[in-house]
């Protein structure tokens, strides 16, 4: 495996203010864990921009915690062509916000991660994407052209999988937490930057 050489930190500098974004994910083996802490670090590389990384599991008795950040990134593994059952649990917890549209107008993203190239990852980020629109919020999709058009290697190109709905990592069923290859981890990295940037991005201009 190719080890990641980050890329060029953004020259985004239109941030005014502190922007406060949650990581929320659930992971049973480790591996969307992963994908979440490239995401968070990512998003941390835009100046005044707090991150948060926090469990499904723990949110689902507390839903109204998630009033507090301005952008939520949701992420959870695609099991059987879905969100799994714990992340599910976390969804159904906010009826409470659904009912009173709290969540509206917030900025919203999607990732998720299966163990083959494909494994109906789609269906996952549609699940999490109509999650956000019955709550009002804003979706935040994945912009990053794939790499290997350009004459990357595979396994080094960002958005190698061709998501644009969210952002889709592959590894293997049984392989260690961090066996991802260079190409979706650097994918991670991009996808919370350019969050980060539309969050920043939205506030200056409902600013001016």
């Amino acid at each position: 495996m190719n080890a990641y050489s980050p890329p060029k930190k953004s020259n985004f500098s239109g941030v005014s203010e502190m922007k406060k974004l949650a990581v929320i994910y659930h992971s049973a083996h480790g591996h969307t864990e992963h994908i979440a802490q490239h995401i968070a670090e990512g998003a941390r590389d835009i100046p005044d921009t707090e991150v948060h990384l926090v469990r499904a599991e723990e949110l689902t008795s507390q839903p109204n915690n998630l009033l507090e950040f301005d952008g939520l990134l949701l992420g959870s593994p695609t099991y059987l062509g879905g969100v799994s059952g714990t992340f599910k649990n976390f969804m159904d917890s906010t009826g409470g916000l659904w009912r009173t549209q709290q969540l509206k107008g917030k900025l919203a993203a999607g990732f998720t991660v299966s163990s083959l190239p494909a494994g109906d990852k789609q269906s996952t980020l549609i699940s999490l994407f109509t999650f956000c629109m019955q709550h009002g919020m804003l979706w935040s999709g994945n912009p990053i052209l794939p790499e290997q058009h350009r004459g990357v290697p595979y396994d080094e190109a960002a958005n190698r999988l061709g998501s644009w709905s969210g952002l889709m990592a592959q590894a293997g069923h049984s392989s260690a937490a961090d066996a991802f290859v260079a190409g979706d981890i650097k994918t991670a990295r991009m996808f919370g930057r350019n969050f980060a940037e539309t969050a920043h991005r939205i506030s200056n201009e409902t600013q001016n």
